[in-house]
C-alpha cells in the first residue's frame, strides 16, 4: 500500500471515530434551569412574575440556537445575524394558541422565511451573567431590545404580590388565550437544575413523558390505539387513554417520542391521578 493510500485510510478511520463524538457533543442538551410547580401558600415576596409562553424552549449559546434537547435549530441566517455573543435563555414563540405551528417551524430542517417571520425569541434570562435574577434582569434590559433584530424580545417582568393577585393575573392571562405564568425568585442564581427558584403557575397540572408502548383498543377503539403507555422522567409508568383524537388513535405518537399530559393531583405514592393526553412534544425528542 502506498503512503498516500495509508494516509487516506488513516484519515477516513479518524473521521469515522470522531464523527459520532462530534454528533454527540452537538446534541448534548444545554444546561437549563427547570421549573417546579407553584402551590398556594408558597411565599411570593421575592418573586418576579411573567407570562408563560406556549412555545418551544430555546437556548442561544452566543453562536448558535439550540433546543432543550440539544438539537441545533435551522433558523434563517437573518434571524440570528445581529444577536449578541451572550448566552440567552428563552422561548421561541409565534403567539398564543400557536404551539403546533411554532413546533413545525422550529423543527423544520429547511427554514421557511414566511413562517420564521412570525417567530419571536422571548428572552427571560441570561444564564452566563453573574449575579441574582434581579441583577440578571437589569442586564437583560440593558442588552435588549436591539433595533436590528426586533424579534428578539426581553420578557416583561413585574413583581409578584399576593396569591390573590397572582390568581387574578392567571385568570386574565388564560382568558386571553395564554398558557399560564412563571415566577422567578429575585435572589436566585442561575442553576441548571429543577428547583423552586423558578415556578410555573397554570390552571391545571401537567407533565411530560416518553411513549414506551401502544396498547390496543377495545369496543369502539378496536383495531386502533386504546392507550399510550408512557414513562415519566422519574421512572413512573402510566396509561393515557383519554384526550386522544381519532386521528391520533389511528396514527399514534411513535414509541420513543415525548408527549405532555394533564392530571389532577397525585396519589400518596406520587402517581398522577386522572391522567389524560394533552399533546405531542416533538421539541423534547431527539
Amino acid at each position: 500500500m502506498s503512503s498516500l493510500n495509508r494516509r487516506s485510510l488513516l484519515l477516513a478511520t479518524l473521521l469515522g471515530v470522531l464523527a459520532p463524538v462530534a454528533k454527540a457533543l452537538e446534541a448534548a442538551p444545554p444546561a437549563l434551569m427547570l421549573a417546579e410547580v407553584y402551590r398556594p401558600g408558597m411565599p411570593l415576596a421575592d418573586y418576579w412574575v411573567s407570562e408563560k409562553f406556549d412555545g418551544v424552549r430555546g437556548y442561544w449559546d452566543g453562536k448558535q440556537l439550540r433546543l432543550r434537547g440539544g438539537q441545533t435549530v435551522s433558523a434563517p441566517t437573518w434571524f440570528t445575524a445581529n444577536w449578541p455573543a451572550t448566552a440567552m435563555d428563552g422561548e421561541l414563540w409565534s403567539g398564543r394558541g400557536k404551539f403546533e405551528r411554532t413546533v413545525s417551524t422550529v423543527r423544520s430542517e429547511v427554514p421557511h422565511d414566511a413562517a420564521w417571520r412570525e417567530i419571536r425569541f422571548m428572552v427571560f434570562d441570561l444564564p452566563a451573567q453573574a449575579g441574582t435574577f434581579s441583577e440578571r434582569l437589569q442586564a437583560l434590559r440593558r442588552l435588549l431590545p436591539i433595533a436590528a433584530a426586533p424579534w428578539l424580545i426581553p420578557v416583561s417582568q413585574q413583581r409578584a404580590t399576593t396569591h390573590e393577585d397572582l390568581e387574578a393575573l392567571l385568570e386574565r392571562t388564560v382568558r386571553g388565550g395564554g398558557e399560564g405564568l412563571m415566577l422567578h425568585r429575585g435572589a436566585s442564581l442561575y442553576r441548571a437544575e429543577r428547583n423552586q427558584d423558578l415556578l410555573k403557575v397554570k390552571p391545571f397540572d401537567d407533565a411530560d413523558a416518553k411513549v414506551v408502548a401502544h396498547l390496543p383498543g377495545k369496543g369502539r377503539n378496536a383495531g386502533r390505539l386504546g392507550a399510550l403507555l408512557v414513562e415519566t422522567r422519574d421512572g413512573r409508568r402510566l396509561k393515557l387513554g383519554s384526550g386522544l383524537t381519532d386521528a391520533q388513535r389511528k396514527t399514534p405518537p411513535p414509541i420513543g417520542s415525548w408527549v405532555s399530559f394533564r392530571y389532577n393531583g397525585s396519589t400518596d405514592n406520587g402517581v398522577p391521578r386522572f391522567a389524560r393526553f394533552l399533546r405531542e412534544r416533538p421539541d423534547l425528542g431527539g
